[in-house]
């Protein structure tokens, strides 16, 4: 029977950023498990993401998560590359964020803003007339203003990212098990081992759910069933525009839908209404999303997407926080050695990095040395102090 001070259960963007803090930490000299079903990671949350990273969020320690994370990034291979082998390259898109709001949405606008400035965001509002001069291809008949984060936001490679962390965390001694959790034993307040499809029987000192869209039910194995995080199915789809839009930063519409620039062609994608929204873990398409909510809104904002053509599109999933849509982060209240790091609600790649440092901390200090994210404690639910994320994409 094998033993290891720390067994993560999930291998992508959470756990393998967890694994890769604690290993590059000396202040921690454990033995890391990672145990990952899917070693492609192909049907994951994180490589399925539109991948995003922006600082324009109405929490402060959000905006403080991703500002870590374009740190992160911009500075990757400090961190990540593994010695002899290539640089890590995760293509990152520096070409900004752009929320738009009508009357009707800047009240909220202007105080997230006061939030962002505050935290040391680089997020600026732009007028109307600033907005049509910036982005002459953009409609703003309806707008208002705009919020506009730049530099420091666009988008990345999911995939590259995730692998980047896998491979340095390997290299630094931590072990990877293709392999599924399927039973968690549990001896009072302590949980004390992990079944395996396998057969294979885990013994650990420490335990991590970074299960993504799966974490309530690693969760409920463990005895934990008020984990409220559940599957949300978002689509993206992928098509052709034969105009140019120069500087076209993700954009995100006020009724919620966004798109950005992706190689030649373009992205994007709507959250539904909250009553059009079950659980979900399958990964149908519904292409009527693009061709009767999207492609008007789209044309609405940018004439020249009166003219496009879809060429692929996929479907992912949310870890979709149903009470406050904010991150689950660090242990147990009675069953200490179990840690959270789930429900991110679709801003969980860009804040991996910040996140997967705050449970290494931890682990190892038993407090957190860097961020404090206390704010997102489990115990938030049972004392009814939710804390409400309003920019949600």
């Amino acid at each position: 029977m094998e033993t290891y001070d720390v067994v993560i259960i999930g291998g992508a963007v959470m756990g393998s950023a967890t694994a890769y803090f604690l290993a590059a930490n000396p202040d921690f000299n454990g033995k890391v498990l990672v145990i990952e079903k899917d070693p492609t990671y192909a049907k994951s949350s994180t490589c399925l993401s539109a991948g995003g990273i922006r600082q324009q969020f109405s929490n402060t320690e959000n905006i403080q998560l991703s500002k870590f994370g374009a740190e992160f990034i911009k500075n990757i291979n400090s961190y990540l590359q593994v010695e002899n082998d290539d640089p890590v390259n995760v293509d990152f898109t520096e070409n900004g964020y752009l929320i738009l709001a009508t009357d009707a949405g800047m009240p909220v606008l202007m105080q997230n803003h006061k939030t962002q400035i505050a935290a040391g965001a680089n997020v600026k509002i732009l007028e109307k007339d600033q907005l049509k001069q910036t982005f002459e291809w953009l409609n703003v008949d309806d707008i208002v203003a705009g919020s506009y984060n730049i530099p420091d936001s666009g988008w990345f490679d999911p995939h590259c990212f995730t692998m980047g962390f896998k491979n340095k965390a390997k290299s630094l001694g931590v072990t990877y098990l293709n392999d599924e959790v399927v039973g968690i034993e549990r001896s009072g307040d302590q949980i004390t081992a992990v079944q395996l499809s396998s057969g294979k029987k885990i013994n650990g000192g420490m335990f991590v759910n970074a299960a993504g869209p799966k974490a309530a039910h690693v969760a409920e194995m463990a005895g934990i069933d008020d984990l409220p995080v559940r599957s949300r199915k978002r689509f993206v789809f992928l098509y052709k525009c034969n105009s140019q839009l120069p500087n076209c930063p993700l954009v995100v519409d006020p009724s919620g839908a966004y798109f950005r620039p992706e190689g030649q062609h373009f992205i994007c994608g709507i959250s539904p209404e909250a009553d059009n929204d079950p659980d979900c873990d399958d990964f149908d398409m519904d292409y009527s999303v693009f061709e009767e909510t999207l492609w008007p809104i789209l044309a609405e904002r940018v004439p020249a997407f009166d003219a496009i053509k879809r060429i692929s599109s996929w479907a992912g999933h949310y870890e979709y926080n149903i009470k406050d849509q904010n991150a689950i982060i660090g242990p147990h209240p009675t069953v200490k050695n179990f840690m959270f790091i789930n429900g991110f609600s679709g801003h969980g790649l860009q804040q991996g990095p910040g996140a997967g440092r705050g449970i290494s901390e931890l682990i190892t200090y038993g407090k957190y040395k860097t961020l404090d994210l206390r704010c997102f404690e489990f115990e938030r639910f049972a004392k009814n102090q939710l804390y409400i994320e309003l920019n949600i994409v």
